[in-house]
């Protein structure tokens, strides 16, 4: 069977590539200007970031706070010829002396071939949390 990839599905796996990379330029090229992303929990890391700048320093915070130990293994991606894509992972990180590997995913709202708002879910709110708040 011939497995033919959704250009939305092409899209997303190019976002997640760039992200993998650190290659914010190649990513906010993806990004509609009034971008926003959602990402859950209670710290510094969770919240509405709003604005293709925002999304990208968002993102720039992640890779600081975790010394670019960020990694993706993208699971799946899941189109419905209608703009949006869902996706699902697996992500492992460092802080200090800690590790977390925790699954989650996306979901995608793409117009005129751009994310123009991505939803975050994670597999454990408080565990990230902790994670995400060792500083505090």
């Amino acid at each position: 069977m011939t497995h033919h990839e959704h250009p939305d599905a092409a899209l997303v796996r190019q976002g997640y590539a760039a992200f993998e990379k650190g290659d914010m330029k190649a990513l906010g090229d993806l990004l509609t200007g009034d971008c926003t992303h959602h990402s859950p929990g209670s710290t510094r890391f969770g919240g509405h970031f709003k604005g293709r700048d925002n999304v990208l320093a968002h993102y720039g915070d992640i890779f600081e706070y975790t010394g670019g130990t960020m990694r993706i293994e993208l699971d799946g991606v899941f189109v419905d010829g209608r703009g949006h894509v869902l996706t699902t992972h697996k992500w492992h990180a460092d802080h200090g002396d800690r590790g977390l590997s925790m699954r989650g995913g996306l979901f995608f709202t793409l117009i005129g071939g751009k994310a123009s708002d991505i939803d975050e879910c994670v597999e454990d709110i408080e565990e990230a949390d902790a994670f995400l708040s060792l500083d505090d």
